[in-house]
């Protein structure tokens, strides 16, 4: 098959590369949903073991995300060593053991955030936004009701991003905009190629909705950063994703896996390459790796 075709997990009862032929690890960073997570947004009784012998081999296990702090219920039971999440794509890190509470905040400033909100408007006529805040989601009323919070502030972008906005105190993690129209992939493309050259554009949903970060954000810096901060070179890292906000962090890692459910951009980027999410991939890497060890 191409390289960008879609991997069975047929094909895949044995990962490639065979991780007992990788250096050892010391660090598994690991995406969620469409990854780690099965459809239904649980971890299977196999993915949690696998997780639990990877720490008791002395692997550190971080879960890196676009979700926000506050999704971070579905593997907070699961958290075992530091106890650490990267979150927002990178825009924060999250203490799981404290409750998902925020120890770090990389933001996206309100001028970028309304340049970036200009250029689309331009772009992609109809585009609207939600603005994911240190403390909550706020949308325009056109969003989509993806998760409704019945706290979140419904109005005009522009006037959620004014320095007098409601909840104007806590930092912008990250903003959201979404088209009814445009296909996912050349939405992605044509912010990147038209907008504001003031933040970093991603995508992790089957929607065309983009994930929109400060210029220089994304998992693969905040993990290089948590990493450099805890001596952990790129090769002692094995890294799982499945959609293109996973890429760089992929790409950054010593060792990656795509997932065989994972974007056809994600599967030619990525060399090693394992079962898919409902197939338990993560583990089946972490198995093979410490029965190599």
């Amino acid at each position: 098959m191409g390289d960008d075709a879609p991997v069975s997990d047929e094909a895949l009862t044995a990962t490639t590369p065979a991780p007992a032929a990788l250096p050892r690890p010391r660090l598994i960073a690991t995406d969620l949903d469409g990854t780690l997570l099965r459809n239904d947004k649980t971890v299977s009784d196999r993915t949690v073991a696998a997780l639990a012998a990877a720490e008791e081999a002395g692997i550190q296990v971080c879960f890196v995300t676009g979700r926000p702090a506050r999704w971070m219920d579905v593997v907070s039971e699961h958290v075992h060593g530091h106890g650490l999440a990267i979150c927002a794509n990178g825009a924060s890190v999250v203490d799981l053991r404290r409750g998902g509470a925020i120890v770090e905040v990389r933001p996206l400033l309100d001028e970028d955030a309304l340049a970036v909100v200009e250029s689309l408007r331009a772009l992609a006529p109809g585009v609207s936004f939600a603005v994911e805040r240190s403390g909550g989601i706020h949308y325009e009323p056109h969003y989509p009701p993806f998760h409704l919070d019945p706290a979140a502030t419904v109005a005009p972008v522009e006037k959620l991003l004014a320095e007098d906005a409601e909840h104007a105190d806590q930092p912008v993690l990250k903003l959201l905009a979404h088209h009814t129209r445009l296909a996912p992939d050349e939405f992605l493309d044509l912010a990147r190629r038209g907008a504001a050259r003031r933040a970093e554009f991603t995508r992790s949903s089957p929607s065309a909705l983009l994930e929109i970060s400060a210029l220089g954000v994304s998992k693969a810096s905040t993990l290089a950063r948590w990493c450099a901060a805890r001596e952990i070179s790129p090769e002692e890292v094995v890294a799982f994703g499945d959609m293109p906000n996973d890429m760089e962090m992929l790409a950054w890692a010593g060792t990656s896996y795509a997932m065989a459910n994972a974007h056809p951009e994600v599967l030619a980027a990525t060399t090693g390459r394992t079962a898919s999410n409902e197939a338990d991939g993560v583990a089946v890497v972490i198995e093979q790796l410490l029965h190599g060890l």
